[in-house]
């Protein structure tokens, strides 16, 4: 707020209470001067309270009052307020001084004192004594600065209350998905079990190869657990790692979207891009943007590694009652099994990608955004039959 201002001598009990709204660019300069000669010239004859302000520095202020265009002059007292504003503003105030200053002598007892009320109010202000301009406006401005803050706290509010929503599920989906390889793992060391037991008739009944396979396949259980645990745990422990804005999200919409982005990309290499995604989908819980930039992510790795008139097939699956699995296959190169767990790595680079972009940084930031969202994600594949990246999200209960 520019920090020139007139004010009336201290024996006045009432005078004009005014605001300039000015643009104070320099295409604008000749303009402002010429009414802040006009308005010094007015003070010399009848004093008044005025304070400028530059709606480029404080747009808050034009806002709460309504200002419209610039140059603009409010009058704040006496009652009822009025605006005069356009590129005649000095013919306007000409015009309109005359009858300001008969207001005053008629004495109106409408002294405004609440700086906040609307213009058209019902309510006449209380007879109080007269607040100075500056309070007044102080008064607008931190009541503009605490709504601001109010508004950013709900928010604040609304993107924990999706952050704990979101890990609520997560633990749902924890506790229901743990339930099938325990109970494998559980039936495969049960039956272990048996053949130190001398005892029991069907230990003898075992062979060394079903031995093995009962020992393969509870350690397989045990490693998916360990991997669950890691995947839906790890970011309840650092969640702000990555901030989300989990919403209610349509997947089918969000695939169609993303596809008709990388359309010109998959032209040029006359690839096919096939979809097979159920009409009743449920909706996910995620972040849109997050998840944009993983689908786009996986399409574009999808497009670069699968050879000119090549295919694409993007899938949804409803596994669980809880999970969506989202899967990306391609007709490329495919990846050694042995390097597989390594791409989703920060900055790791198969030998053959050295002098080509792709598998890179992409791949990692695919995967956070996964793990934020409490899902996993996966690749199957064999080198000279493509690849398949996978990766789920949780369902949406509203």
């Amino acid at each position: 707020m520019s920090t020139d201002r007139y004010l009336p001598s201290s024996n006045l009990p009432k005078s004009l209470q005014l605001l300039l709204f000015l643009d104070e660019r320099m295409t604008s300069y000749v303009q402002n001067q010429e009414i802040r000669d006009k308005l010094a010239i007015l003070n010399a004859q009848d004093a008044f309270e005025l304070q400028v302000v530059d709606v480029g520095k404080q747009p808050d202020l034009a806002e709460h009052y309504r200002v419209i265009a610039t140059p603009a002059l409010l009058k704040l007292y006496p009652t009822p307020r009025q605006i005069l504003a356009g590129s005649n503003l000095i013919d306007q105030i000409d015009n309109w001084w005359e009858r300001w200053q008969e207001e005053l002598v008629s004495g109106s007892d409408d002294i405004l004192t609440n700086y906040g009320e609307s213009v058209n109010s019902a309510s006449p202000a209380p007879k109080t004594q007269q607040l100075q301009l500056s309070d007044s406006l102080g008064y607008v401005s931190k009541m503009i600065k605490l709504t601001d803050e109010i508004f950013t706290l709900k928010q604040e509010k609304e993107q924990l209350l999706d952050r704990l929503k979101l890990q609520d599920r997560a633990m749902s989906v924890l506790a229901h998905d743990l339930r099938n390889p325990l109970t494998a793992a559980a039936l495969a060391l049960g039956t272990l079990e048996i053949i130190h037991n001398p005892q029991d008739y069907r230990a003898n009944s075992l062979e060394p190869a079903t031995i093995a396979k009962l020992i393969e396949r509870a350690r397989t259980q045990l490693q998916s657990i360990d991997r669950l645990v890691t995947d839906i745990l790890q970011p309840l422990a650092t969640p702000t790692v990555l901030a989300l804005h989990p919403q209610k999200l349509d997947l089918m919409e969000l695939i169609s979207v993303v596809v008709s982005q990388l359309d010109p990309q998959f032209q040029l290499k006359s690839q096919v891009v096939t979809t097979d995604i159920p009409q009743d989908i449920p909706f996910v819980y995620g972040d849109v943007d997050k998840l944009r930039q993983t689908i786009s992510n996986l399409l574009d790795n999808a497009s670069k590694y699968t050879p000119t008139g090549g295919q694409i097939h993007i899938s949804a699956l409803h596994r669980t009652a809880q999970t969506i699995q989202v899967s990306i296959a391609d007709s490329g190169l495919g990846i050694p099994v042995e390097q597989q767990k390594q791409i989703f790595q920060d900055r790791v680079r198969l030998d053959r990608d050295l002098s080509q972009s792709g598998y890179g940084i992409g791949l990692s930031v695919c995967q956070q955004i996964v793990r934020a969202h409490y899902g996993q994600i996966w690749v199957e594949s064999a080198p000279g039959k493509g690849s398949v990246f996978n990766f789920t999200l949780l369902v949406y209960q509203g």
